[in-house]
């Protein structure tokens, strides 16, 4: 922050026209014997409390010093060329103008934020009149670490014990203990190269280098698995047992919103922000289209609760050196869904079945979670029963992080953790019980009593972004490798299910007849049909994780079967009506989505 103080004999302002989308009530003012504020906020400061009482200590100082009865902190861009965005630079000069009022015996004024304003100043001229000072934030933050409370941990147990991380007894539990060692004692995670990565090639998950850091692109294999996820997470959403829309919206909000900026603070430098005519952020969530949209339906107690789905295409501007494929992007898909309950009461009950389908979700891909609960201390207190029922529930410890004396938008905030390969915990599922934004956006529903009431919002991805399920898909391939196992793809997750490969091109009209029943059936299927030999058609078709590899040559033409070779059993014959009801059966309960590549082989370019 650089500021210039002016010691005036009389100040006056009158604001013209805006200059941001922005800005405060157009408001004119005048003083006397005034310490003119001059404030610009650079890249960098933030709201910060110890910061901003720093500063206030300083300006407050120097307004005794020379003997000023009224201080006007006046917003003003013009003394620094790295200015912070528009919703910080008038968030820093509000909560100034708070912490100097509060400090300061005399009038304190601020002129408005936002605008081109005339003004008028006589400065006095005596040694002390102009004044400079550039204030950095960091260094307020020593005296800040010793003043405020700082969040503790406990391990709290499934018998309502609670435990001190550092004394607890870790034996049998090496996936919590790692957790603990990650969140709790800030222990450099276990270096090398993880498998997956090898594994996503084949698929075609890649970056894009022609974007920016980042940020994806994704070849047909690539394409239908993160569909198939899509799909399936409004099927999970729904077995909730509640009513849940799904709704699509766009992914660029106006900052002028003050719903929108006061939410976006929460993300701070991590935003994109787009500048057109006015700057609009990109979301980093499906939050504000649902609750943009929530807030002009007529909701009654009786529609509650409810959830609103979105596949939301998500921007996060994480450092370039911390992106990781498929695991920390800038651009991501988050099938968001948020789910609106009456009160607390309701949305702590509604957690529990929340609770049991991340569970189920995860288990179905043989894996479990470790749990870290990050609570306010107020919600410990007087929720504590609650979160020793989910420990319960999971049958193990959980992490709890206490916030003392702070206030957020949320009481509780949990991440589901998987531990990779490699022995790193990986937050994949979350969820959060949201009390603030329902105010914020102006999101109502008339209670029994004719009473309008703000519901509680449960913030939750039950598999996470479509890109960490997937991550944890590839990383239990990993895992099964290590382990000595034929890493295999769920069949609904398989990008082709069955590959058809016929023994010469005498049987090709046969393995053509074989994918149209498999087809008419909704099983991705393909036919290799490339002048290669069967061994090389068969390796390539193993390389190709396909779960199902379907060998017809002209005995199996004269007999009406096919030669089924499954991926981590073994080799069989079948008619091809049982052999698709076995498929069926299988994805049972999963998406169905068609073949995104043509189905010869013969007609696919080759990729490099």
């Amino acid at each position: 922050m650089r500021v210039l103080y002016i010691h005036a004999e009389r100040f006056s302002w009158d604001p013209r026209d805006p200059a941001l989308d922005i800005r405060d009530e157009p408001v004119s003012g005048s003083a006397s014997n005034a310490l003119v504020v001059f404030v610009s906020v650079e890249r960098g400061d933030s709201p910060d409390e110890g910061f901003l009482k720093a500063v206030a200590a300083d300006v407050v100082e120097t307004a005794k010093r020379v003997g000023a009865s009224s201080i006007v902190v006046y917003p003003y861009a013009h003394l620094s060329t790295d200015l912070a965005r528009p919703y910080t630079a008038r968030e820093v000069v509000d909560r100034l103008y708070e912490v100097v009022k509060a400090q300061f015996g005399g009038q304190v004024l601020k002129a408005p934020f936002g605008y081109y304003k005339a003004f008028e100043l006589k400065c006095l001229g005596h040694p002390l009149s102009e004044l400079s000072r550039v204030f950095k934030p960091e260094e307020a933050k020593t005296e800040k670490r010793a003043e405020e409370r700082r969040d503790y941990y406990v391990v709290l147990t499934p018998d309502g014990a609670e435990h001190d991380p550092a004394k607890f007894n870790y034996a049998g539990l090496d996936d919590f203990k790692a957790l603990v060692e990650k969140e709790v004692f800030k222990r450099e995670l276990v270096g090398g190269e993880p498998k997956y990565l090898n594994y996503l090639r084949k698929f075609g998950f890649e970056w894009e280098p022609m974007s920016d850091v980042g940020h994806m692109r994704y070849a047909p294999e690539a394409t239908v698995m993160m569909e198939l996820v899509e799909d399936y997470a409004y099927m999970v959403a729904k077995s909730l047992g509640i009513p849940v829309f799904k709704i699509r919206g766009t992914n660029m909000f106006k900052l002028s919103e003050y719903a929108i900026e006061s939410h976006a603070r929460l993300f701070g430098e991590r935003l994109y922000v787009v500048e057109s005519d006015t700057d609009l952020i990109l979301r980093y969530a499906a939050c504000f289209q649902q609750f943009a949209m929530v807030k002009d339906w007529v909701i009654s107690y009786r529609h509650l609760p409810f959830g609103l789905l979105e596949i939301a295409d998500s921007y996060r501007h994480e450092q370039p050196g911390e992106t990781v494929l498929l695991f920390r992007l800038r651009r991501f898909y988050m099938p968001d869904l948020h789910i609106f309950t009456k009160d607390l009461k309701e949305a702590m009950e509604v957690t529990f079945k929340l609770h049991e389908v991340i569970f189920r979700e995860i288990g179905k891909l043989g894996r479990t979670y470790v749990s870290l609960y990050n609570v306010t201390e107020d919600f410990y207190k007087g929720h504590r029963e609650y979160l020793v029922e989910l420990a319960r529930r999971e049958g193990k410890p959980i992490l709890v992080r206490i916030l003392p004396g702070q206030k957020y938008y949320w009481v509780l905030n949990v991440e589901f953790h998987i531990v990779d390969e490699l022995g790193r915990p990986r937050e994949i599922a979350t969820f959060q019980i949201d009390v603030g934004n329902a105010q914020r956006f102006g999101i109502k529903y008339v209670d029994e009593n004719n009473q309008v009431r703000y519901p509680v919002i449960i913030h939750t991805a039950i598999l996470g972004s479509v890109e960490r399920y997937l991550y944890a898909v590839f990383d239990t391939m990993a895992k099964m490798e290590k382990e000595g196992k034929t890493p295999r793809l769920p069949t609904w997750l398989s990008p082709v299910q069955t590959r058809v490969i016929p023994v010469s091109k005498e049987n090709l009209k046969y393995a053509m007849a074989v994918a149209d029943l498999l087809e008419a059936e909704g099983i991705r299927v393909d036919v290799d049909d490339r002048e290669e030999t069967l061994s090389k058609k068969i390796r390539d078709a193993e390389t190709a994780w396909v779960p199902y590899i379907v060998v017809v040559g002209s005995k199996e033409e004269a007999e009406g079967t096919v030669t089924v070779r499954e991926r981590g059993g073994g080799q069989y014959k079948a008619k091809a009506e049982e052999l698709a009801k076995k498929i069926r059966e299988e994805v049972k309960g999963y998406p169905q989505r068609p073949l995104y590549l043509p189905r010869l082989l013969s007609q696919r370019p080759s990729r490099h």
